[in-house]
């Protein structure tokens, strides 16, 4: 891809202009924007520097081939050589930092995991996908907290919901929304005969600013007790707290010990679920959101196969197939799935771009 020069020099004079803002500002809430928006556009800036050293050889490397010197043109050639490789992978770079990107690429993210069709074995694939999940944040350094959950009858979750928080949650996560169809034999199975029941993902993006109104006569906050485990693990007071939106009848719970804790945490798991609307209705509205995404993006398309037979994870959206079912059931190999998802889009991104300068 020939990115064109005055794309190029936008960038540069943007830098230019935020860095110039930068030293005479005296707003605490404007260095924090330019501060942000400077760190956002530094790799790029860098990257297309790159770019422009390398396009500036070129012409210096042709005059030492034309000027008559034996050794100098065969130095200039092989240099030539060389740079013809090296652009394209430069141009390459700076066209995926310039490709449009998810605006909470960066941002934590709720993970919601649901008991699908299956009845108890639905529930404990719940449970697995959850650890997965719960491991896969361990290794990369995020934090967990649960929110919520109902256990299985038999173990497992019919539902769990928690705060994953850490740097570019959602951007590794997005793709996970959808069914998860696991095909194996249940422990409660005496025939051996292998059963398919499934779970459902959803990752919603938590953005650290979400600017939502939500007014208090457009919500319901119910308290009850909460139910876990038995013993010590039952609340004895109402202090799992429940709101529901009124217009929308989006409904969150938290189910902690502290009411307080409760309230607050819903609240905010509240507008997730509100800007994850807005964010879906923008889509729609915009006739190319689509084009960057993989798959449909729908929460009820079946995306991902867990064979245990054949220790075989296939993800339906991108034909990839895996035997290394284990240790992605661990958290371990989770990126072997994730990373060709990543490489998917960033395709379909710079396919976007190209679309764009013709």
């Amino acid at each position: 891809m020939r990115l064109p020069q005055a794309r190029l020099d936008q960038v540069l004079d943007r830098f230019r202009q935020i860095e110039a803002r930068m030293g005479a500002a005296t707003d605490g809430a404007e260095i924090v924007r330019l501060s942000k928006e400077h760190a956002e556009l530094k790799p790029v800036v860098d990257a297309v520097e790159a770019v422009q050293r390398a396009r500036a050889e070129a012409p210096e490397l042709e005059e030492m081939l034309a000027a008559g010197d034996p050794d100098m043109a065969a130095m200039a050639r092989d240099e030539l050589e060389a740079l013809k490789l090296r652009l394209p992978v430069l141009e390459r770079d700076v066209a995926l930092l310039l490709a449009p990107k998810d605006r909470d690429e960066n941002a934590s993210a709720m993970l919601e995991v649901r008991a699908g069709t299956g009845g108890d074995e639905a529930a404990l694939f719940a449970g697995d996908l959850f650890r997965m999940y719960q491991r896969y944040a361990t290794l990369r350094g995020w934090r967990v907290e649960i929110d919520s959950l109902s256990e299985g009858d038999a173990g497992g979750f019919k539902e769990i919901i928690a705060a994953v928080t850490g740097d570019g949650v959602f951007g590794r996560l997005k793709f996970e929304s959808g069914v998860h169809r696991v095909q194996r034999v249940p422990a409660t199975e005496a025939q051996g005969r292998i059963h398919t029941s499934a779970a459902t993902v959803a990752v919603l993006p938590e953005p650290e600013e979400v600017e939502i109104d939500i007014k208090d006569g457009d919500i319901r906050i119910d308290t009850y007790r909460s139910s876990g485990a038995g013993g010590q693990h039952v609340n004895k007071t109402d202090s799992a707290v429940r709101i529901t939106h009124l217009p929308t009848g989006i409904v969150v719970t938290s189910s902690e010990k502290s009411q307080h804790q409760n309230r607050a945490r819903a609240m905010k798991a509240l507008k997730v679920k509100l800007y994850d609307r807005q964010r879906e209705a923008l889509d729609t509205a915009r006739s190319d959101a689509r084009k960057s995404q993989v798959g449909s993006g729908d929460r009820s398309e079946r995306i991902r196969t867990y064979n245990f037979p054949q220790a075989r994870v296939t993800d339906h959206r991108i034909n990839l197939t895996l035997y290394n079912l284990p240790k992605i059931l661990e958290g371990e190999a989770l990126d072997d799935v994730i990373n060709p998802l990543i490489a998917e889009d960033q395709a379909a991104r710079l396919s976007a771009l190209e679309d764009e300068f013709g």
